[in-house]
């Protein structure tokens, strides 16, 4: 058997011709493969590559649009937007975050760590400092630090301080609304942010010639709103000043025309250590309370209506009446008195709404109380606002018919209770309540916001019969303090006991004072609602009623709103009060 030859050995013990050719075999391939990757570079991806390039030098920098002005009736400034600084960084630019954060966190006088650790997020661009005062971005620009940057942004400011607080609301620091005006018409005001693309070098710095696109922000649209800035601020100062006096919690005003349902004027103030001071919510709409004898022209409106008494009705009236398990009584003692509907209405008496309101019947005082807009929203589509609290029918109790028509047992927000007596006003047509008068583009083109449709409530001559027992009211009864010299003044006290919040009940000792009315009598032009929490004294006559007539003395000489012809004679006071009676409520 032939002897098998062993195989040639490569490697260094190899043949050198047969290494040398495998040497030149893998130069070839390599070069094969590194031509190959520059085809794919060059050719095949250089446009992937170049765009990637691009994308790494491009930065992005956000244009926030300039929120809209608001504007008073008179196009006085509400609340308006001004140019601040605001810090920011792009962390892919910063080789150092610790040094930056070392020589930048004293000035912005933000927690080193918390602005180093801002400084190592992904990304290029995050916020440092929002909208610093200008010292602080002149400090900014001076340390020149690469990966910072200023760009401006608006802060919402009031020129006015807090004035109509309550209502305008306050912005985030993104200048969205949170409350008010502000979060009501937030889409209206805010307008549509933009944006600046720019291409930048390694060195942070802007490239000259380098790819530069604008998107412009467009601004939002300025409001004009019903409120007079003069009037709003004799409100705010004639309530704060009557908190102070009657060392009451807080109150609330609100003025109206009730033609329209513009608001001249709402004010919402709260004692403080400080004073009072402007609420943080609009309680005119978003808090409810039980409004007293306020309430009683809905049951007597309702009964004129149905033809069931006229104002000559009489009505022997004792001071105490038992309803179910229940005995309600008048403020004042006093024997049974042969009343009619009228004097019912001027000296308040419980028991007289009481039986008018039984002839009335459960059903319809329930529906006349709806109808006038209780338990309903009021239509201003304020945020938060309540539609107050009424029972259903079904949840009526043996007592619902002696304490609901005298306002005890449902609650209602101010805005509610002052849409009654603008109803009368308005020759018994309510109209809804609005706060804005107009809306102004960006091109300056103001569109004007149409009042909202009316509904009739009740007839033209209730309504006329209702107010002449409020004028009378005024004149003689638990309302002389609202008088207005010159001026015939209708409306209505209201003294209302407190609920407790934490249990079932009333708070001992606490009430609700109110006076709501109109003026002139005869053609209204003006309306008003006053609401004291806790005053002392508590009873409406000497609290609220006495605000009335400061505010809307103020207003009618702002609006020059002349006497009636048939009042010019007389420039004295009515009388303090009618015989026999004693001014409370």
């Amino acid at each position: 058997m032939p002897r098998r030859r062993p195989p040639r050995p490569i490697g260094r013990a190899g043949n050198p011709a047969h290494r040398a050719r495998w040497l030149l075999l893998l130069v070839v391939v390599a070069l094969v493969a590194v031509t190959l990757r520059l085809v794919q570079l060059q050719v095949v991806s250089a446009g992937e590559y170049a765009a990637r390039g691009l994308r790494q030098r491009l930065h992005t920098l956000p244009i926030p649009a300039e929120r809209g002005t608001v504007f008073d009736r008179n196009g006085n400034e509400l609340a308006m937007s001004v140019r601040q600084s605001t810090v920011y960084a792009d962390p892919s630019m910063i080789e150092d975050p610790v040094a930056t954060a070392a020589v930048l966190a004293p000035v912005l006088a933000m927690d080193q760590a918390a602005l180093e650790a801002k400084l190592r997020q992904q990304g290029s661009f995050v916020y440092l400092a929002r909208k610093v005062a200008d010292d602080v971005a002149a400090r900014v620009e001076e340390l020149d630090l690469v990966g910072i940057g200023l760009q401006e942004e608006s802060k919402r400011f009031r020129p006015n301080g807090d004035l109509a607080a309550s209502v305008l609301g306050n912005v985030d620091v993104d200048d969205e609304g949170v409350s008010g005006i502000e979060l009501e018409l937030d889409d209206t005001l805010s307008g549509e942010p933009g944006e600046m693309l720019l291409e930048r070098g390694a060195d942070g710095r802007t490239i000259a010639g380098g790819e530069r696109r604008l998107t412009p922000a467009n601004p939002g649209d300025d409001l004009v709103l019903t409120i007079d800035r003069s009037l709003q601020y004799e409100v705010e100062r004639g309530l704060a000043e009557q908190i102070v006096a009657s060392n009451a919690l807080g109150g609330t005003v609100v003025v109206m025309e009730p033609s329209t349902g513009e608001i001249l004027a709402m004010a919402n103030l709260e004692q403080t250590p400080e004073g009072p001071k402007p609420t943080s919510d609009n309680r005119a709409v978003t808090a409810v309370y039980e409004p007293g004898s306020v309430n009683k022209v809905i049951t007597v409106a309702g009964a004129l209506e149905e033809g069931i008494v006229s104002p000559s009705t009489g009505f022997d009236v004792p001071d105490r009446m038992p309803v179910s398990i229940h005995v309600f009584s008048d403020h004042d003692p006093h024997p049974p008195t042969r009343w009619s509907v009228s004097d019912i209405v001027t000296t308040s008496s419980n028991i007289g709404t009481i039986m008018v309101a039984q002839k009335l019947g459960a059903e319809r005082v329930d529906s006349y109380l709806r109808r006038f807009g209780l338990g309903q929203p009021t239509g201003l589509g304020f945020p938060n606002e309540s539609n107050g609290i009424m029972l259903d029918l079904d949840e009526w109790t043996g007592t619902s018919i002696g304490s609901i028509p005298i306002g005890q047992g449902i609650a209602v927000n101010a805005l509610q209770m002052l849409g009654v007596y603008n109803t009368l006003a308005n020759d018994g047509v309510f109209v809804p309540p609005r706060l804005v008068r107009a809306t102004v583009d960006a091109d300056g083109k103001e569109h004007r916001v149409e009042p909202g449709e009316g509904r009739r409530v009740v007839s033209a001559r209730t309504a006329e019969q209702v107010t002449e027992m409020l004028a009378n009211v005024v004149a003689v009864g638990t309302g002389v303090n609202a008088a207005i010299p010159g001026y015939t003044v209708a409306g209505k006290t209201g003294t209302a006991r407190k609920p407790s919040t934490t249990e079932r009940g009333y708070v001992k000792g606490a009430y609700i004072a109110t006076f709501a009315g109109f003026v002139p009598a005869e053609n209204p032009r003006l309306s008003a609602i006053v609401v004291l929490d806790e005053p002392h004294p508590y009873y409406a006559s000497l609290s609220s009623a006495p605000v009335f007539a400061r505010i809307t003395k103020y207003a009618l000489r702002q609006f020059r709103v002349p006497p009636p012809p048939a009042v010019i004679a007389t420039d004295e006071a009515p009388p303090a009060q009618a015989p026999g009676l004693e001014v409370r409520d």
